[in-house]
């Protein structure tokens, strides 16, 4: 199950990479166009998705639970998560 944890970090790491360039693009170009503006709000949530699930997998191993049962949460409801 560990494997399945790094597999999701790994993508988090690679999603936090996506996003920084995505950023510092924005910064240098004075704005991104319209296609770089809807990949970064797709990759904000694609690591709001992968943060969930892996808080998911830890919460289910914390507990003695299967976290291979974790299920990637619909991005609606990711993203209207109170803090």
């Amino acid at each position: 199950m560990e494997d399945a944890n790094q597999d999701i970090l790994d993508n988090i790491t690679a999603l936090v990479g996506e996003e920084r360039d995505l950023r510092e693009r924005s910064t240098r170009q004075m704005g991104l166009s319209d296609s770089e503006r809807a990949r970064l709000k797709a990759v904000e949530v694609r690591l709001d998705q992968c943060w969930d699930l892996l808080r998911q997998r830890r919460a289910k191993t914390e507990y003695g639970e299967d976290p291979g049962e974790a299920r990637v949460r619909p991005a609606d409801e990711v993203e209207n998560y109170q803090s």
